[in-house]
């Protein structure tokens, strides 16, 4: 069992490895020798968990993905516009582990558009992230807050906004602070709200 639990704590020392690496290097910096150099251990080691740089890419993105989950909020506590609101500022670079977060994701679209499996990664990726805000479009739209019509087109629209967003804030940060991206997303938000009476 020991020899187990070794190999398990030697898995995550590589993978926390990988994850410094991506987050002052990006992908274009993520190398079996720069994570091997991270570990102060020898590339053998790393390649013992990741045989090529394409299953260290890999890693790097499923990484990247399950940190993005544990960013989003669940939404039992909200509904409907403000539940949509959570989820659309939590993937905002509004914390310094969420502006690590997006510059790790802008980092990797270079490698995704150039592989095809990556690429195809990341378009399940962004299914993925469409599919856990419509429901809360949905909701926005049945009580009135969003205007009615296609609810894949609303999802579509507010996660390229969000996403225009990030880039902007992650190029130019004195430009869009933190108050600033708020203020934009809620006047986005408030700007599709159908005007009452």
């Amino acid at each position: 069992m020991p020899a187990k639990l070794d190999h398990e704590a030697r898995r995550r020392d590589v993978s926390a490895a990988v994850w410094r690496v991506l987050a002052t290097e990006g992908f274009g910096g993520l190398t079996l020798r720069a994570v091997a150099a991270e570990l102060n251990a020898t590339t053998g080691l790393v390649t013992h968990y990741f045989p090529s740089k394409q299953a260290l890419i890999v890693h790097a993105l499923e990484l990247a993905e399950a940190r993005t989950r544990a960013l989003v909020p669940p939404t039992e506590n909200a509904r409907g516009l403000e539940a949509l609101k959570q989820a659309l500022a939590a993937v905002l670079p509004l914390t310094p582990e969420a502006t690590e977060l997006n510059r790790v994701w802008v980092s990797s679209w270079d490698a995704a558009l150039a592989d095809p499996e990556l690429r195809i990664m990341e378009m399940s990726r962004y299914t993925r992230w469409r599919a856990r805000l419509k429901p809360l479009v949905l909701q926005a739209q049945q009580d009135g807050d969003l205007p009615p019509g296609n609810p894949n087109d609303l999802v579509a629209g507010l996660a390229a906004f969000t996403h225009g967003l990030v880039v902007q804030a992650l190029f130019d940060p004195r430009a869009f602070p933190h108050k600033r991206l708020r203020q934009l997303l809620d006047a986005h938000l408030e700007a599709l709200t159908p005007r009452r009476g």
